[in-house]
C-alpha cells in the first residue's frame, strides 16, 4: 500500500470528519489489491468509540472484508505478551494512603489528613506517568531541589522511599509500556510486511510515541495524525523548541513527534486531498494560535488572511449575562437543529452547562445524546450512600435524620407510604419542639405518644443509627461492611429481607459495582477514622458515571472533547468558553513542581492545556460553529478563553481586512439567540391578562372582629404595631412558623438562655453575699443552664464568655437602685375596658424599692430600645408599667411604679432608665386603648411590615405576604376576609 522508501507520516487538517476520510481514504489505497487484502490491514485506534465508529463507516460501504481494528490501551491484553496480571487500580492507592497516612503523621503540616485519598490518588497518577514515560526511581532521586523551598526536598525524600516499591511491571501503564516493548523487539526480528497503522493519536504519552517510532520503522507502517495545522509556517515550527513556552500550542505534540521521528513538520503530507469545510477560517484560528513568542506575526500575516466577514459567516459569538442564560440560549439553537434534521452538537467539558441544557431543551421533550452519562455521585444511590456515609462517626442531627428519611431509595419496599406519612409527623415534630440532635430514645418516646401504627417504626430507626456516632478507629473492611449493612436496611425498611430498590437500574448497578470493588480491595487499605472513611468514599464516587439506556435524539448530541475527536457534525456548539473551563486550569501537583518535572522529561502542566487547545482547534473548524460563554458565573465576571481572547483581539486588530467588522456580525448573530431566549422566558399576553399571575398588592386583610384576638401579650403589642400582618397570621390564621431544618443557635435561644441563668440568679440570692461570691454563683449557674438548655458546644463556650464579659455591667445594675427582687406565682394581665380585650405578660424583673414603689427591668442580649423608639414602638415596659398601676399584676395590687429600665447585655452593655410619671402613663393608656379599638374594627387592616426598625428583616411570613412582588414604598391595599356577621363595628 506503501513505498517503503518514502516518509508514511500523513495527516488530517482540522474540521474534517477524521474517521470518515480514515475509512475512504485506506479504501482509494486498497482498491487496486484484491478483497481479503483489506482483512491483512491492522489499525490501531486511540478510543473505542472511534472504533465504533470506523466499524460503522466501513460498514456503510457495503460488504467488504474489515481491517483488524484494535485499541492502543489493549496492548497488554495480548496473552502471546505473558505480563504479570494488573493490580488493581483502588488497591495501589489504597497502599500508598497507607504510606502517606504514616508521612502525615511524621510530618501533620504537608496536608490536612482530609486530602490522604486525593494525595494518593496524585501520588499513583505520578507512578504511572513515571512508568509510561519511562522515568524511573532513579532519575527523580538525582534531581537537584537546592534552589527549591523545603517542601520539594521533603516530598523528594518521600519518592524516593516510596517509588522503588512501586517500580514493579504490574501497573496499567508499565504493562502497557513493557507491551509495546516487546512488540517493538518482536517488530524489529521479524517486521510484519502487512498494512500496520495507527490513526487518531498525537503521540502526547510516552508509551504512545514509542510505538508510533516502532511503526514507522516497519515496512509498511504508516501515521495517520488529526488535526494537522497545515497552515502553519516553518518558522512557527522552529519557535516550538522549548517545551516551557510552547506546551500549551495545539500543534505542539506534533512538534515533539517529528522530533522523535527525525524528520520535519513539512515531511508530513495529507492523507487525502479533502479540503476542511472552511480553509480561509482555519487559516485565521491557525493565526490566533501562534505561540506566545511568536504572536508578533499578527502583525506581519494578519494583513494577509482573506476577507474576515467572509471567513467567519458561518461563527457565532453568544456573550450571556449567566450561564443560565447561555444554556437556553444553546438549548434553543439544538432545539431548532431537531426541527431542521440537522446533527447538532454541543462540546463543553462544562458538566454543569452541560445538564442545564438537557434540563432546558426537556421543554421541548428533547432528550440529547450525551456521550458523558450521569455522575454517579449526583444519581440516587450515589447520593444515597454518600447520606449514608455521612451518617457514620457524627452525632445525629434533626437535618441529617430527615435527609436520609426523606431520600426516595428509603424504605423503598413495601412500606414506603408509611414511611412517607411517619417522616412527615416527625418532620413537623422536630421542626416544632426539636430535639436538634435526635436520639433513639427521644424518636421513641415520640412513637409512644402517638396513637397510629409509629412504635415499630421509631423501634427499626432507633436500632439501625443506634451508636453510629461512637466508630472508633478500625480496618477499613468494618467501615465499608457498616456502610453497606446500614445503606441496605435503611433501603430495606420494615420489610424482612432485601435491600429495596438500592441496587436496581443502572445507577444501582454501577452504586453495586463500587461497593463490591472497595469490599474487595478494603484489606490492603489499612486502618481509617470515619471522617476519612467518608472523604475516601467520596473521592471514590465523585469519579464514576452512569450511563442508562435511555431513546435519545438522533441528531441532537452533548460531547466532551475527547468524543468529540471522533464525530462530526453540521453544526457545532463550543460551550463554556471561559479561562478555568475551557482550558481547565491544570490540577496542582503536591508532588514535583513544573521545573522538577522538565528535568525529569516528565509531562508539563501545559500539556493538558495544549490538548484542549488542540480539541478546539478541530472543533472550530467545523461547517457552522457557535462560541458561547457566560459573561458573569454565580460569583463575579468571568475572563474569556484565552483562544477566544486571542481570536477575538486578532479580528479587532485587522481593521483592513474587516475584522471589526466580522466581530460585530458574530456577535450581532449571537444575539439573536440572546434575545430569543428572553422572548421565551417572558411572560405571554395571556399570561399578562391572568389576574392569578399578576404580582401582589401589599395586603392588608381585614378579618371579622370576632375572628380578631381577643388578648396579646406585650411584647406583641409592638409586632401589632410594626408587622400587623404577623399578628394575623400567627393568631387569625393560626400558622405557627417552624424551626429551620438545619438547626443551629440563635439569637432567641441565647435570650431564652440569658434570661433563664438571670432568674435563677435572682431566686437563689443568699442572704449575705459578696460582689466576687455573686459573680462566680453567677458563672455556675450560666454554665449549668447552658449545658442543660443548648445542645452546641461551640455555642455554649461562646455564649459563657459574654455572660462573663457582662457579668460586672449585671452586677452593677443589680445593685444600683436597692430594690427587692418580687417573685409572682400569675402572670399579669389586665382586661382594657370596656374593650373585650386583655393585655398579659410580665416583665424579666420586678423589683421592690426602698420606698414602696416598683422598678420594672427588661434584660436585652442585644441593644436596649432609645427612649424615641419606646415612645413609638417598643412599649413593652411602658404598657407593663401600666399594668402594675392598674393592678394588672394580682400578686402585687395597684402599684406606684417609680422607673423601667432596659439594661444591654450586649457588647453595648448600655442602660435606658425612664422615670415614670403619672402623665406618661396615661398617655400610652390611651394609645394603648386607641390602638386596640382601631383593630376591632372590620375597617382597619393588618398591613404587611408596616413599620420594621430595618427594611432588611427577613419576616416570619414574608412568604406568605409576597413580599418581593410588592415593595415597602408601596401603598397597602385592604380586602376583607373571611365571612362577614351581621352588625360588626365598622
Amino acid at each position: 500500500m506503501f513505498n517503503p522508501d518514502t516518509t508514511r507520516i500523513f495527516a488530517l487538517p482540522p474540521g474534517t470528519d477524521f474517521p470518515a476520510e480514515l475509512v475512504a481514504g485506506l479504501i482509494e489505497r486498497m482498491a487496486a489489491q484484491p478483497p481479503q487484502a483489506m482483512a491483512r490491514v491492522t489499525i490501531y485506534l486511540n478510543t473505542a468509540r472511534m472504533a465504533r465508529r470506523v466499524r460503522d463507516l466501513f460498514a456503510s460501504h457495503g460488504a467488504r472484508f474489515l481491517p483488524r481494528l484494535l485499541l492502543l490501551s489493549d496492548l497488554a491484553k495480548d496473552p502471546s505478551l505473558k505480563l504479570a496480571p494488573t493490580i488493581p487500580p483502588l488497591r495501589r492507592r489504597l497502599q500508598m494512603a497507607e504510606l502517606i497516612a504514616k508521612l502525615l503523621d511524621a510530618q501533620p503540616d504537608l496536608a490536612p489528613r482530609a486530602a490522604l485519598y486525593d494525595l494518593a490518588d496524585s501520588l499513583a497518577n505520578l507512578m504511572d506517568e513515571m512508568q509510561g514515560e519511562g522515568v524511573s526511581a532513579e532519575t527523580i532521586a538525582a534531581l537537584d531541589v537546592s534552589t527549591h523551598s523545603k517542601h520539594w526536598e521533603r516530598t523528594q525524600t518521600f519518592l524516593r522511599i516510596v517509588a522503588p516499591l512501586f517500580s514493579d511491571a504490574a501497573d496499567a501503564e508499565s504493562r502497557q509500556r513493557l507491551a509495546v516493548q516487546q512488540l517493538a523487539q518482536r517488530w524489529q526480528s521479524a517486521p510484519p510486511q502487512n498494512p500496520v497503522l495507527i490513526a487518531g493519536s498525537t503521540g502526547s504519552r510516552g508509551t504512545t510515541a514509542l510505538l508510533m517510532q516502532a511503526v514507522t520503522a516497519l515496512p509498511q507502517g504508516a501515521l495517520i495524525l488529526p488535526g494537522f495545522d497545515f497552515d502553519t509556517p516553518p518558522s512557527v515550527w522552529q519557535a516550538m523548541d522549548d517545551a516551557l513556552t510552547a506546551e500549551d500550542h495545539p500543534q505542539y505534540r506534533f512538534r515533539h513527534l517529528t522530533d522523535l521521528l527525525h524528520i520535519l513538520p513539512s515531511n508530513i503530507k495529507p492523507w487525502r486531498d479533502t479540503a476542511p469545510p472552511d480553509p480561509n477560517r482555519n487559516r485565521l484560528i491557525s493565526l490566533s494560535l501562534r505561540p506566545a513568542p511568536v504572536t508578533d506575526q499578527w502583525l506581519v500575516e494578519g494583513p494577509a488572511l482573506p476577507d474576515l466577514p467572509r471567513a467567519t459567516e458561518n461563527l457565532t459569538l453568544i456573550e450571556a449575562a449567566s450561564p443560565r442564560v447561555e444554556a437556553l440560549a444553546i438549548a434553543m439553537i439544538l432545539r431548532e437543529a431537531a426541527e431542521a434534521g440537522t446533527k447538532a452538537a454541543l462540546i463543553t467539558p462544562d458538566r454543569n452547562l452541560s445538564r442545564q441544557v438537557t434540563a432546558a431543551l426537556d421543554r421541548w421533550a428533547i432528550l440529547p445524546d450525551d456521550s458523558a452519562g450521569r455522575p454517579l455521585a449526583l444519581s440516587a444511590p450515589g447520593r444515597f450512600l454518600r447520606h449514608a456515609a455521612a451518617l457514620l462517626g457524627q452525632r445525629l442531627t434533626a437535618d441529617s435524620l430527615l435527609t436520609i428519611l426523606k431520600h426516595p431509595l428509603t424504605a423503598s419496599g413495601t412500606a414506603r407510604g408509611p414511611h412517607l406519612l411517619l417522616t412527615r409527623y416527625l418532620e413537623l415534630k422536630l421542626r416544632k419542639t426539636g430535639p436538634a440532635f435526635p436520639t433513639g430514645s427521644d424518636l421513641l418516646e415520640w412513637a409512644a405518644a402517638r396513637t397510629d401504627n409509629a412504635l415499630p417504626w421509631a423501634q427499626f430507626l432507633a436500632d439501625t443509627l443506634q451508636d453510629l456516632d461512637q466508630i472508633p478507629r478500625r480496618t477499613l473492611v468494618d467501615h465499608v461492611a457498616q456502610h453497606r449493612t446500614l445503606s441496605e436496611a435503611l433501603a430495606r425498611g420494615l420489610d424482612p429481607s432485601g435491600s429495596g430498590d438500592l441496587w436496581n437500574k443502572a445507577a444501582g448497578i454501577e452504586a453495586l459495582a463500587l461497593m463490591e470493588i472497595l469490599a474487595a480491595e478494603a484489606p490492603h487499605g489499612g486502618s481509617f477514622t470515619a471522617t476519612e472513611y467518608r472523604d475516601l468514599f467520596e473521592a471514590l464516587i465523585n469519579k464514576g458515571e452512569v450511563r442508562e439506556p435511555v431513546q435519545a435524539h438522533p441528531n441532537i448530541m452533548i460531547w466532551g472533547t475527547l468524543e468529540a475527536r471522533v464525530q462530526g457534525a453540521d453544526l457545532v456548539i463550543l460551550g463554556g468558553l471561559n479561562d478555568g473551563l475551557w482550558p481547565k486550569l491544570p490540577e496542582p501537583d503536591p508532588w514535583l513542581n513544573r521545573a522538577m518535572r522538565k528535568k525529569a522529561a516528565l509531562l508539563l502542566p501545559e500539556r493538558q492545556i495544549g490538548l484542549s487547545a488542540h480539541d478546539y482547534q478541530q472543533a472550530i473548524a467545523a461547517p457552522r460553529v457557535i462560541l458561547s460563554r457566560a459573561v458573569r458565573n454565580a460569583e463575579a465576571e468571568t475572563v474569556p478563553s484565552r483562544w477566544l481572547n486571542r481570536l477575538m483581539n486578532l479580528m479587532d486588530g485587522l481593521p483592513q481586512r474587516r475584522g471589526p467588522e466580522a466581530l460585530q456580525a458574530m456577535k450581532a448573530r449571537g444575539t439573536q439567540w440572546l434575545n430569543l431566549a428572553r422572548a421565551l422566558e417572558q411572560p405571554t399576553a395571556a399570561q399578562h391578562a391572568d389576574p392569578r399571575l399578576r404580582p401582589a398588592k401589599r395586603p392588608a386583610p381585614q378579618p371579622p372582629v370576632a375572628a380578631r384576638p381577643p388578648k396579646l401579650s406585650l411584647t406583641n403589642i409592638e409586632r401589632l404595631i410594626r408587622d400587623p400582618y404577623a399578628i394575623y397570621a400567627r393568631y387569625i390564621l393560626r400558622l405557627h412558623p417552624l424551626d429551620p431544618l438545619h438547626q443551629t443557635p440563635d439569637a432567641r435561644d441565647r435570650g431564652i438562655i440569658v434570661h433563664e441563668v438571670l432568674e435563677r440568679f435572682v431566686k437563689t440570692r443568699p442572704e449575705a453575699e459578696t460582689r466576687a461570691e455573686a459573680r462566680a454563683r453567677l458563672l455556675t449557674l450560666a454554665r449549668e443552664v447552658l449545658l442543660l438548655e443548648s445542645p452546641f458546644p461551640a455555642a455554649r463556650a461562646l455564649w459563657l464568655a459574654k455572660i462573663d464579659r457582662a457579668a460586672d455591667h449585671f452586677l452593677t445594675q443589680d445593685a444600683k437602685h436597692s430594690g427587692t427582687p418580687l417573685a409572682l406565682e400569675t402572670k399579669g394581665a389586665l382586661k382594657l375596658d370596656p374593650l373585650d380585650f386583655t393585655l398579659f405578660g410580665t416583665p424579666d424583673r420586678i423589683d421592690r424599692l426602698p420606698d414602696g414603689s416598683l422598678h420594672l427591668i427588661d434584660y436585652k442580649t442585644g441593644a436596649a430600645p432609645k427612649a424615641t423608639q419606646q415612645k413609638q414602638y417598643a412599649k413593652q415596659l411602658l404598657l407593663a408599667a401600666v399594668m402594675a398601676d392598674r393592678g394588672g399584676f394580682a400578686d402585687l395590687g395597684p402599684s406606684a411604679v417609680a422607673k423601667i429600665s432596659y439594661i444591654g447585655l450586649g457588647t453595648s452593655e448600655d442602660v435606658v432608665e425612664t422615670d415614670i410619671t403619672e402623665a406618661l402613663l396615661t398617655e400610652h393608656w390611651e394609645k394603648l386603648l386607641n390602638l386596640i379599638t382601631r383593630y376591632l374594627r372590620r375597617s382597619t387592616g393588618y398591613t404587611a411590615r408596616r413599620a420594621l426598625f430595618e427594611t432588611r428583616h427577613a419576616g416570619d411570613y414574608d412568604h406568605l405576604s409576597r413580599f418581593g412582588e410588592w415593595e415597602m414604598s408601596d401603598r397597602a391595599v385592604p380586602e376583607q376576609v373571611g365571612p362577614e356577621p351581621v352588625g360588626e363595628p365598622e
